[in-house]
């Protein structure tokens, strides 16, 4: 009796180690099941990515990036602007476009992270930077594209859907273009603003600092509703958005809303009756002067209320 005790304890606590359940072998179905749930994650993000590449598409169809009147006019004092070399990712060195005000000032300027449009950081962008440095900003406009711009629709989809598919090089990207403000240009207060592509980009940005980014300005931009997510963010926040976005839909705009106002934020989401996607872009034929004017008017007194 006692060796058959011993024995069939013996045994048990071997299956106790290994993980067994009533003498049978160990299983493998929690590791499979993690496995099939990374899987189904990873499947489920790569297809938001495809989703929202074709619906910027579907919107832009047609489209061309020509000069629109968000860049018309001369900045409101004399700026200058360079290409400077802000970051380096997977050991290729990224410049973008820095514009400030050519007076000197007695303290550091504040900066602004300025996130591209869909079609890349082409003449249009650079003008939209030099326009926003006139209202008294570090600005700088960063590369998403490896240097790419796209003269088409189907160019600018390729490059997009490209750059989706390494969203960790974008935010090493971005980061550095923080680092860059914070530590070369000694930046009090940084925000960060984008169009399209870049308005989904500027809410990664402040996603990604949520306690550093001083002022977040979204324009019909990827949306993030979930409110564990958003939690975080602790910078005021102003987003502008068309009633005839299909790219960006009014009902995820408003669960967006929704999801900020639940959180007790700071922010402003103005929605343009008639306006569809890219209404107030640099560049790009779906230009609405009215909605553009005065979102650019409440941008520029959100920027100076938070960041001057």
């Amino acid at each position: 009796m006692t060796m058959r005790y011993t024995l069939t304890a013996f045994v048990a606590s071997l299956c106790l180690v290994a993980g067994c359940q009533n003498g049978s072998a160990p299983s493998d179905e929690p590791e499979e099941k993690m496995k099939k749930g990374q899987t189904q994650n990873q499947e489920s993000a790569s297809q938001d990515e495809e989703d929202i590449t074709d619906r910027m598409a579907d919107e832009h169809e047609g489209d061309e990036p020509t000069p629109t009147g968000a860049v018309d006019g001369e900045p409101a004092q004399p700026v200058e602007g360079r290409e400077v070399e802000y970051a380096e990712v997977d050991g290729r060195t990224v410049t973008g476009y820095m514009a400030s005000p050519k007076e000197e000032a007695d303290e550091p300027r504040p900066g602004l992270i300025v996130i591209q449009e869909w079609w890349g950081l082409n003449d249009n962008i650079r003008a939209m930077t030099r326009r926003l440095a006139g209202q008294g900003y570090q600005a700088l406009a960063v590369d998403l594209y490896k240097g790419e711009v796209a003269e088409t629709p189907k160019k600018a989809r390729s490059l997009m859907k490209t750059a989706m598919q390494n969203k960790e090089r974008l935010r090493t990207n971005l980061s550095q273009a923080y680092q860059y403000l914070d530590q070369e240009t000694e930046a009090p207060k940084i925000g960060v603003i984008g169009w399209c592509f870049g308005g989904g980009w500027s809410l990664q940005t402040a996603l990604m600092m949520p306690d550093k980014i001083d002022a977040t300005v979204i324009y019909y931009g990827e949306l993030v509703t979930n409110k564990s997510k958003l939690e975080p963010l602790q910078m005021p926040i102003v987003g502008f958005f068309g009633s005839e976005d299909n790219a960006i839909p009014t009902d995820k705009v408003e669960e967006f809303e929704s999801a900020l106002t639940d959180l007790d934020k700071n922010a402003s989401i103005h929605i343009y009756e008639g306006a569809g996607h890219a209404f107030s872009n640099p560049s790009g034929e779906r230009y609405e002067p009215e909605a553009a004017q005065d979102a650019w008017q409440k941008t520029t007194d959100f920027l100076s209320k938070h960041l001057q």
